[in-house]
């Protein structure tokens, strides 16, 4: 089985990494927890994969077009896009006390991975089409292969984000504290303009 299903591998590593490397809402939050943990990674890609082994394995048993439907779209767009503009307000309010006190935003990483992952209408239409195109590849490949696509592509994930984490927890002090709130406040425009964008998108679906 190795051999066959190395380059199917080699096709989920270059396509799982160049989506966890596009700026997300799951990257801003990344890029403001890791301030206080170097294991900000892992807990966002555990959160993050708290929703994502449960929709593969949807996907896998056929459900894909569930999540092609425009009424669910609009659904998951208006309570993600809402959901993901309280995270960038709260990291907007508490960017000061965070720089300046060495205080934590009011949500765990592992919150934070689920909500960005789980209400991103775009991740979830991402798994209905490109992924869902990755993980019948391991359809032939039975139980085995479908558990290895899941580890492989979520090694993807927690390479990245640990990454992140580790380089800003241990550079972010050498920022100044002006800079350090900028980057709060650039990641909440970020988080705030996602949400818009998913409520904007969700209704233009349907309308």
């Amino acid at each position: 089985m190795f051999p066959d299903i190395l380059p199917v591998l080699l096709s989920v590593v270059v396509i799982s990494l160049s989506g966890v490397m596009m700026p997300g809402p799951m990257f801003a939050v990344a890029l403001t927890k890791s301030f206080r943990s170097p294991w900000t990674g892992v807990w966002i890609s555990l959160g993050h994969a708290v929703i994502e082994v449960p929709l593969i394995l949807l996907i896998y048993f056929g459900f894909a077009h569930f999540f092609e439907n425009s009424i669910v779209q609009l659904v998951l767009s208006i309570m993600g896009g809402g959901m993901i503009i309280w995270l960038g307000i709260s990291m907007f309010r508490n960017r000061t006390e965070v720089v300046t006190k060495g205080k934590d935003l009011p949500y765990s990483a592992f919150t934070a991975g689920i909500i960005t992952s789980g209400l991103n209408p775009f991740f979830l239409l991402w798994w209905a089409t490109i992924g869902s195109l990755l993980v019948m590849k391991f359809v032939e490949f039975g139980a085995g292969g479908l558990t290895l696509f899941i580890v492989v592509h979520w090694l993807c994930d927690l390479f990245w984000l640990s990454l992140v984490a580790v380089v800003v927890y241990k550079t972010h002090a050498l920022w100044g504290k002006k800079i350090q709130e900028w980057v709060f406040i650039a990641s909440s425009l970020l988080l705030a303009g996602f949400g818009i964008w998913f409520i904007v998108s969700g209704i233009q679906a349907v309308v």
